[in-house]
């Protein structure tokens, strides 16, 4: 990507957005229709800071391998660009550098992008933690890295042409200089990743050992995973209707109506056809699902392409491992399906928690779903505790779900459900749950 298309302010946005034209190829066997990924493909560019001024598109099986359209299409789209005065064109899908470097030369006055540079600016343009940053980063320099050849197309071209040595000239050397410090780049992005990923597995440990249950929230971008963690914990985390509008991994402590602590995590939002290098290069912040004891697959339940979405999220799940994790399906956005979708949905998933997380509604009962899943998952213990032991007793106010709690001469009688991480702790202060010793 020779530009990236950079956040503005106000005043500058009204002068300064630049002026897109899409493209897409409709395939008969796409998930997707190609209407419904063109208009995702206009709200990132819009996420991005463009406006969409025309569209094109063609039928095909597969894309051609020099342009990815077709010659006719291509030069179609030249004279759109030229009469809408369009300065950017944005592919629905990923070019090859090859690919890249023809479409450039037929439109050498315009940026030309695809849906993985966009997306990828989209993220550059949203991360705000050192670790989300570092990821971006990753994914866009080993994104450019088979792309630096038409970077310096200007530097080739003015070469002294024949003669001994001409394919050493100043283009050549710029691109191999250029070539040996983005792959230094990305090897000092790796080692500070790892570096940030053995911090984050010792809080996660942490969190392991003392049995707090864990749920992360995972699903579409834009289904209402942060306005769902406000809702279930009042996080004040930030939520906005546009795609990726938090890319930072979010963890916050509920505590459940019988008093046992749960933490919730919010991942980053997935999409169609996302990045294979940002699935990697996120995936330190993606273990956190890998670890969790239940995932909440937050969908919006208005989307017309619900299906397809959810599709998305379990490609991107089965890529990390956690597919099988234990999991409640949560249609979100409820206040915006109809009565009849409403029906046509209880059907499909009868175990579904419904919320509307804009409202509060449903949220109550999602709470109670929660905690049957963390009582699920708890062995039951009666224990004596001796009074010296007091810290073994706020242990279990606070990661475990008391049934009842006694004094006698002894100690504290409780009877609880413990998480299996911390139950050798209560073992040896176990009784029969009858005893009266």
């Amino acid at each position: 990507m020779r530009e990236r298309i950079h956040p503005h302010t106000d005043e500058d946005r009204i002068e300064q957005r630049d002026r897109a034209v899409l493209v897409g190829v409709d395939r008969s066997r796409a998930d997707w229709p190609i209407e419904e990924s063109l208009e995702e493909l206009q709200r990132l560019a819009e996420t991005a800071g463009a406006d969409v001024v025309g569209t094109a598109t063609q039928r095909m099986e597969r894309p051609h391998p020099k342009t990815f359209i077709g010659a006719g299409k291509a030069e179609e789209i030249v004279e759109l660009a030229k009469n809408t005065g369009a300065n950017l064109v944005i592919f629905d899908d990923e070019l090859s550098p090859r690919q890249q470097a023809n479409v450039e030369d037929l439109l050498p006055d315009t940026r030309v992008l695809d849906r993985t540079a966009l997306i990828l600016d989209i993220f550059g343009q949203h991360a705000v933690s050192r670790e989300g940053k570092l990821q971006v980063d990753l994914a866009r320099m080993e994104y450019s890295l088979p792309r630096l050849r038409g970077m310096w197309g200007h530097l080739t071209k003015e070469r002294l042409g024949g003669g001994v040595g001409a394919r050493f000239g100043a283009g050549e050397s710029q691109l191999e200089t250029d070539r040996r410090l983005t792959r230094k780049r990305i090897s000092e992005l790796k080692r500070e990743l790892a570096s940030v990923a053995v911090e984050r597995e010792l809080q996660r440990k942490g969190r392991a050992r003392g049995g707090v249950f864990r749920i992360a929230l995972v699903g579409y971008t834009n289904a209402g995973k942060s306005t769902l963690l406000n809702a279930l914990t009042g996080a004040g985390v930030l939520s906005a209707d546009m795609l990726f509008a938090t890319l930072d991994s979010t963890t916050r402590r509920m505590e459940l109506p019988e008093g046992r602590q749960v933490t919730i995590t919010d991942t980053v939002g997935f999409i169609n056809k996302l990045p294979h290098g940002l699935v990697e290069a996120f995936k330190s912040t993606l273990d956190e699902v890998n670890e969790a004891d239940l995932l909440l697959y937050v969908t919006d339940a208005s989307a017309g392409q619900r299906e397809a979405q959810m599709q998305a999220v379990r490609e991107v799940l089965a890529d990390i491992g956690a597919i099988d994790r234990p999991g409640v399906v949560v249609l979100n956005k409820w206040d915006l399906v109809d009565a009849q979708d409403r029906a046509a949905l209880e059907k499909r998933y009868p175990q579904a928690a419904c919320t509307a997380a804009a409202t509060g509604e449903g949220i109550d009962r999602l709470i109670a779903r929660i905690a049957e899943e963390a009582a699920r998952s708890s062995v039951t213990l009666s224990v004596r505790i001796p009074f010296t032991r007091g810290d073994l007793v706020a242990v279990a106010h606070e990661h475990a779900q008391i049934v009842s709690e006694s004094h006698d001469e002894d100690g504290t009688r409780l009877i609880l459900r413990v998480p299996p991480e911390i139950a050798p702790q209560f073992r040896v202060f176990e009784i029969g749950a009858d005893s009266n010793e």
